[in-house]
This record gives structure tokens, C-alpha cells and sequence, in this order.
């Protein structure tokens, strides 16, 4: 038999005992009430805790290979230039970003999430330790964000609507636009919620009627500000 430590068998080698304590730091990852992910750089999510998890109301494995801006919409656009940069420095700084999502239960709610770069080497690209706090109120967004006629969708769902629009499957948006099925069908149903609408048909209606797209266009175009 294998000795033990106490909590289990102890590791013959290093590999052993690395493993051990990866799988450990990963059921305390899980008691942790702050949702939690780990994505990497290019967005590709590798682990998330059932706090994470459990906004979306699925398991936390469902997440697992997602992008995590199918899940978040980025509300300051300087974030990702500042991580771009901080990986080229080899920073180890947090970055705070303001983001917005809508939880399983429905509705949009607003929050910050604090991003870490996390790797072994400085010479390695950094995963993300991202953990997310949900604000009480609302930030004010921006008035880029409040005004023009694309007010009501975020650059992403105008994208998806305008390809809907012209009739493209959800297999082609998501080739188009860089997301899963899944993403699209999630940003979809979004909408949906958001504009109380019953399907993609009612949802593109809409984004013409509130200007999203640009009217009389073919193919249809996502209006820009003005």
C-alpha cells in the first residue's frame, strides 16, 4: 500500500503530487461563493466554479471549451488593449472591467469583473483568473453606449441581427462572427428576453423599428452612432 498523508495517498513524484494539489485547489475552487473562471488569453474557457456556473444555470463542465464573451458583454472597450498590453510587458497586474450578462433567471445585470494574468513563467501567455462582482445599481454607461440609433443592442447582437436578417443560418452566423452555435442561439435569446419578443423573425421586426439596422439596406448593415 501507499502511505498517506492524511487526505489521501501520497505522490511517488512530483508530477503525482502536482496533480494532487491541482485537484484539490479545484473542489476549494468550487466552495467558493464569487464566481470564478479560468479562461485563456484568446478567450477559450477552461474551468469555471459552480458560482460561475450557476448564473448561467448550467453545470460548470457545459462551459468548458465556450468563449466567454458568448456569456459577457465587455463595457469599456480599453480592457482588452490593456491586457494586450500587459501580456507583451509580462505584467502581473489585476484589471478591473465593467460587464454586463443576463443570468439564468432573465433580466440584464450589470458588474465588475477583476482580471488576473496567471502563469508559470513570464515567458508563458498568461491565462485569465477572471472573478466577477455584481454591482447593486447599474453603472452610467457611457454616451456612446445611451444614444444613436444602435441603442438597445450591443455591437455583437447587431451583428447576429443583421445576419439573421438576411437569413443566414446559425451555423453561418456563428462562422461569421466567431462564436458557437450555442453563443448565437444565447445572444438570440437574450434579445428575446430583453425585448420580450417570441422569436428571430419578431427580433429583427424590432431592430429595424429601433434602429439597430439600417433601414432600406441590402444586404442589411448595423447602423453606426449618429
Amino acid at each position: 500500500m501507499r502511505p498517506t498523508d492524511g487526505c489521501g495517498p501520497v505522490a511517488g513524484t512530483r508530477l503525482d503530487a502536482a496533480v494532487i494539489w491541482r485537484n484539490r485547489a479545484l473542489r476549494l475552487l468550487d466552495h467558493v461563493p464569487l464566481p470564478i473562471a479560468v479562461v485563456e488569453f484568446g478567450g477559450r474557457i477552461l474551468i469555471v466554479n459552480r458560482a460561475m456556473a450557476a448564473e448561467f444555470g448550467v453545470l460548470p463542465g457545459q462551459l468548458r471549451d465556450r468563449r466567454i464573451l458568448e456569456y459577457f458583454s465587455l463595457r469599456d472597450s480599453t480592457t482588452l488593449q490593456a491586457l494586450a498590453d500587459a501580456v507583451r510587458l509580462h505584467r502581473r497586474s489585476q484589471y478591473p472591467a465593467r460587464v454586463s450578462w443576463t443570468p439564468v433567471d432573465g433580466g440584464e445585470r450589470h458588474g465588475e469583473m477583476t482580471v488576473d494574468l496567471v502563469a508559470d513563467t513570464p515567458e508563458q501567455t498568461p491565462n485569465l483568473l477572471l472573478s466577477l462582482r455584481a454591482l447593486d445599481e447599474p453603472p452610467a454607461r457611457p454616451a456612446a453606449e445611451t444614444a444613436g440609433p444602435g441603442a438597445g443592442a450591443s455591437p455583437i447582437e447587431a451583428r447576429i441581427l443583421a445576419a439573421a436578417a438576411r437569413g443566414a443560418t446559425t451555423a453561418r452566423i456563428a462562422k461569421e462572427i466567431g462564436l458557437t452555435a450555442d453563443g448565437v442561439n444565447y445572444h438570440l435569446a437574450r434579445l428575446a428576453r430583453r425585448w420580450q419578443l417570441p422569436n428571430r423573425t419578431a427580433l429583427v421586426a424590432r431592430a429595424y423599428a429601433l434602429g439597430v439596422l439600417v433601414p432600406g439596406a441590402w444586404p442589411p448593415e448595423v447602423a453606426g452612432p449618429g
